[in-house]
């Protein structure tokens, strides 16, 4: 009986230390996000990011960085949260970017209207 309760007792810290160790592996190569994240910086440099949003931009092109140094020292899950947070980054200044461009269209085409109405009324 004894026997059977120093193997179980040996069965469970053997659980808890395989548990614990898994915790702390630093788990898969954020690889795919890397990617999401660099693709992202492009399609908001496309669209002009530099010129609307160079502060947000600028952010994710640091957060990649900084999460590269990080897969190179297998820190895998802080490399994960900022590469996302890259990616909305440079998500949100393509955004942005693309909506500075718009109103500035808007803007022209109202000033455009604009001149047009001065010029009907001065015929008449």
């Amino acid at each position: 009986m004894i026997k059977h309760k120093s193997m179980l007792y040996t069965a469970g810290i053997t659980g808890i230390a395989l548990s614990i160790g898994g915790c702390a592996s630093p788990g898969e190569r954020p690889d795919s996000d890397l990617q999401s994240a660099e693709a992202s910086l492009q399609q908001a440099v496309a669209a002009d990011a530099r010129e609307y949003e160079p502060v947000l931009l600028n952010n994710a092109q640091n957060k990649v960085a900084d999460a590269k140094s990080l897969i190179e020292r297998e820190k895998y899950k802080e490399a994960e949260r900022l590469l996302e947070q890259a990616t909305v980054d440079a998500q949100l200044a393509g955004a942005r970017a693309d909506t500075a461009k718009a109103r500035q269209a808007v803007e022209e085409i109202n000033s455009n209207i604009e001149s047009l109405r001065k010029q009907m009324n001065q015929d008449q």
